[in-house]
C-alpha cells in the first residue's frame, strides 16, 4: 500500500496509474479539467486497454457540464457509463487497473484539487479490496444493486455510517480527523463521548455548530479537500465521505479502512504538521507557554517561602 499526498505529488501518480494499465482500466470521474489525464486515457485506449469511465448523473455543473464531460471521455475512445439517479449524487473516486491495483482518491482530476488542495489517495494491491471495488464499479456501471462484502471497504450509503461509527467508538488514545464538512449529529456525539473518555480528538476542517465544544482548527493552507481519520496507531480511514448525513446516507461515497502502520504514521505525521500551522494550534501553544511561565513563577515563590521558613526555623 502507498499513500498519495496532495498537493505535494501533483498529477504524476494518476498519470502513472493510467500508464501502467495493460488490459483494463475502470475509473469513476466526478470532475475533470486536467488535460494530461484525458491524454493518458486516450493513450491507454490506443495501446489496447479496455477503458471504462463512470460519470455521475448529476453534479454542480448541471446537465450541460456533464454532457460535455461525457463527450470529452468518449473522444478518448473509452466506454462511458452514467450512474443511476437513485441517489442524490455519485461522488466516489476510484480507479482499478487490470483488476490488480485499486486507487482510492480523495481528490478529483482537477487543477484545484490536485495543485492547490490538501488531499490523500491510497494505492492498494490487497486482492479482496480490489475485487470488492471492481464489484461496486460493475454494479454502478450497470445500475444494479450492490451489497458490501468487506468491512474495510467503506461505501455510502451502504455501510459507511456503521463502519465509521465503529472506528470512532473504538478509539482509546487519539482521533485525528481531516473533514471539511463534519455535521452529522450522531458522529458529533460519538466524538464528544470520546473526548469525555480522555481521547485526544482534534479536527482540521469545519464542524457544525452542534460540535462547538470539539477541538477544531481551520486548515492553514489554500484549501482542504481530504476526508481522513487516524484512530490511535491502529487504523486509518481515507475516502470521499465527510461525517455528515448527506454523504453518509444519501450519496455514493467510497473509502478504505486500513491497519497499515506506515500509512497510519504518514497521515498522522502530516496531520501534526498541518495542525501546527493552524491559528488554533498557535494560540494553544502561546497559552501553554504563558501557563508554564506562570507555574514556574509560582514554583519560585513557593521555593523562596520554604527557604525563608527554613532560615527562621534554623535561627
Amino acid at each position: 500500500m502507498r499513500l498519495i499526498i496532495q498537493p505535494d505529488e501533483g498529477i504524476e501518480p494518476v498519470l502513472h496509474a493510467i500508464s501502467r494499465a495493460r488490459r483494463t482500466l475502470d475509473v469513476s470521474i466526478f470532475r475533470l479539467d486536467h488535460g494530461d489525464v484525458t491524454k493518458a486515457l486516450k493513450a491507454a485506449v490506443a495501446r489496447g486497454v479496455a477503458v471504462r469511465a463512470l460519470v455521475a448523473h448529476r453534479n454542480s455543473t448541471g446537465e450541460k457540464g456533464l454532457r460535455k464531460l461525457e463527450m470529452r471521455l468518449l473522444e478518448t475512445g473509452a466506454t462511458v457509463c452514467r450512474t443511476d439517479d437513485d441517489l442524490v449524487r455519485y461522488h466516489e473516486k476510484i480507479m482499478v487497473v487490470d483488476r490488480d491495483i485499486l486507487y482510492v482518491f480523495g481528490f478529483n482530476f482537477t487543477h484545484l484539487d490536485i495543485d492547490k488542495s490538501r488531499s490523500f489517495g491510497l494505492i492498494i494491491r490487497n486482492r479482496k479490496l480490489v475485487q470488492e471495488a471492481s464489484k461496486l464499479f460493475d454494479a454502478d456501471c450497470m445500475r444494479k444493486s450492490y451489497t458490501p462484502g468487506l468491512n474495510t471497504f467503506v461505501v455510502s450509503p451502504m455501510n459507511a455510517r456503521t463502519r465509521l461509527a465503529v472506528l470512532i467508538r473504538k478509539a482509546r488514545r487519539r482521533l485525528l480527523v481531516y473533514d471539511p464538512n463534519l455535521g452529522d449529529n450522531t458522529m458529533i456525539k460519538l466524538l464528544e463521548e470520546r473526548v469525555k473518555a480522555g481521547v485526544d480528538v482534534r479536527i482540521i476542517g469545519k464542524v457544525a455548530k452542534k460540535g462547538a465544544d470539539l477541538r477544531v482548527a481551520k486548515y492553514a493552507g489554500k484549501r482542504l479537500h481530504v476526508r481522513a481519520i487516524v484512530q490511535d496507531s491502529r487504523r486509518l480511514f481515507v475516502g470521499s465521505q465527510s461525517l455528515r448525513k448527506l454523504e453518509l446516507d444519501k450519496r455514493r461515497e467510497v473509502g478504505v479502512i486500513t491497519k497499515d502502520t506506515k500509512m497510519i504514521r504518514a497521515v498522522a505525521d502530516y496531520f501534526e504538521r498541518d495542525w501546527a500551522e493552524t491559528q488554533t494550534a498557535k494560540k494553544e501553544a502561546k497559552a501553554a507557554k504563558k501557563e508554564a511561565k506562570k507555574e514556574e513563577k509560582e514554583a519560585k515563590k513557593e521555593e523562596k517561602k520554604e527557604e525563608k521558613a527554613a532560615l527562621v526555623k534554623a535561627s
